[in-house]
């Protein structure tokens, strides 16, 4: 039996989807707009997209967000591996509850918290051993693996819960040392949950602005922080423009995460 939605559902998931993403919509629309004023449309144009080429503080800043997503999203993968690992691997050890709490509770926990606790913890080290020498690439890259660690731990995790346990148990059966049946079979099954961990930590590191706004410097602006500051000053056509590449640069990423996450794993 086939359940159809009622007209009122009908109307009100219509309602709900362009509440959410008719400003979006909007938005890309707007990017192509001839006139400077984004309210007033002029004409298809694409010199906004021209003038953003040519504009350093956005390029500069978005090399920037690239350098720390890069890092970010490697760190945050290692260290998430590891955690998921563990989590997965070993139930019965001393402080497992505790241990996980702390690993994903960077999930839960405001932004705002977790940026003031690592800003207060950068100047007590500074203070303590002189590192870090001031705010910049290095303590956002620190605070954003903070933040994908706990999502890559999630997604490895998940991945090991419904892996075929039966191959590690032959490799070893035959001789294969523990660290080798790792490296052979272990982390090419699990390669997609890899993959999409790295995406989904480069993602949240490149989209990540109260974070980055504590533990930034003035040499290390990122992109998010930049289109916040020019904001507030004026929706310009060229934010327009950068925002939709953002967007599309972002559901690029994510919808790859998501199809290497729910890719089917390998038949034995």
């Amino acid at each position: 039996m086939i359940n159809r939605l009622s007209p009122f559902l009908a109307v009100m998931l219509v309602v709900g989807y362009a509440f959410l993403y008719g400003p979006i919509a909007s938005l890309v629309v707007y990017s192509f707009n001839a006139s400077r004023l984004v309210t007033v449309w002029a004409g298809f144009s694409t010199h906004w997209y021209v003038e953003l080429m040519h504009n350093e503080a956005i390029q500069r800043a978005a090399l920037i967000s690239l350098e720390i997503a890069v890092i970010a999203a490697t760190g945050a993968l290692l260290l998430g591996t590891a955690a998921g690992y563990a989590l997965q691997r070993y139930r019965r050890f001393r402080g497992r509850a505790l241990f996980g709490t702390l690993a994903i509770a960077p999930l839960v926990l405001p932004e705002v918290i977790t940026g003031l606790s690592l800003l207060l913890l950068f100047v007590a080290l500074e203070q303590a051993v002189g590192w870090p020498q001031g705010r910049g690439v290095p303590t956002i890259a620190i605070a954003h693996i903070t933040l994908g660690t706990a999502y890559v731990a999630v997604v490895v995790e998940a991945r090991l819960a419904a892996f075929d346990r039966s191959l590690e148990e032959a490799a070893l059966d035959l001789g294969a040392r523990p660290f080798k049946v790792f490296l052979v079979i272990t982390l090419p099954l699990i390669a997609p949950a890899l993959a999409a961990g790295w995406l989904l930590a480069f993602t949240l590191s490149l989209d990540d602005l109260v974070i980055a706004s504590f533990t930034s410097g003035p040499s290390s602006t990122t992109l998010p922080m930049v289109i916040f500051s020019s904001v507030r000053l004026g929706v310009s056509p060229q934010i327009n423009a950068l925002a939709t590449l953002f967007l599309v640069t972002v559901a690029v990423l994510v919808t790859l995460a998501g199809r290497l996450m729910n890719r089917p794993e390998p038949k034995s």
